[in-house]
């Protein structure tokens, strides 16, 4: 019985990966903190989790996946927000990823940047302002819109506040909804930054996108 449920669970993991694209990276690289997890070392509750994961994800269980599945329920329930906060929030997509590349500059997040870098520039987040923003600068070509972003998103990682001037101008540009969802994204993405910098994972090619910073 046991050996028919690990089965039906593979199947269902690794149909999930191949309808939608994503791969099955069973065996990536983890960390000295977090070794990478494989299909044989998964306990139940961790492949169903994996199942869900493997529905959105872009590197299979790797990266911050492989260090969120050590708790499998709270992989499965921040996996559901995820979902949201990544691709579906009400902001566009180029503001999004700015906010996501905004979190993991603040964290000096190596991983997230490097795996949201590509994902920005599709959505349209100039090369520049993301150049910019690596080295620490205040980008100099932003949109009105990217600016709010910018400023908003800046202030609450820096001060853990948003002052008044602030807050009206990204409520008057954004409305209501977008700015919840901006504070959404960017406390999704802390926690991953919190989870892949505890965990040292580094971008798979080996390199390290993020500069260090002076005033750090």
């Amino acid at each position: 019985m046991i050996r028919m449920v690990t089965m039906a669970l593979d199947m269902v993991v690794i149909g999930a990966a191949l309808m939608l694209g994503a791969p099955v990276a069973w065996a990536q690289a983890g960390s000295d903190r977090f070794p990478q997890l494989t299909k044989e070392t998964l306990n139940e509750e961790q492949r169903r989790a994996a199942a869900e994961i493997l529905k959105q994800s872009t590197s299979g269980i790797a990266g911050p996946w492989n260090v969120m599945l050590r708790s499998p329920d709270m992989a499965d329930r921040l996996t559901k927000l995820l979902d949201y906060v990544r691709l579906k929030t009400s902001l566009p997509l180029r503001l999004n990823e700015f906010a996501i590349m905004i979190t993991a500059r603040h964290w000096s997040s190596q991983y997230e940047w490097w795996a949201h870098h590509r994902f920005a520039k599709k959505a349209g987040l100039p090369e520049e302002v993301m150049a910019d923003l690596a080295q620490g600068r205040r980008p100099a070509a932003m949109q009105p819109d990217e600016a709010i972003v910018y400023d908003f998103c800046t202030e609450l990682h820096r001060t853990h506040f948003v002052s008044d001037a602030t807050f009206k101008k990204a409520k008057e540009m954004l409305g209501e909804q977008q700015v919840v969802d901006l504070m959404a994204v960017s406390g999704a993405y802390t926690l991953v930054s919190m989870l892949l910098n505890t965990a040292e994972v580094m971008p798979n090619d080996g390199s390290r996108p993020l500069p260090p910073l002076a005033n750090r």
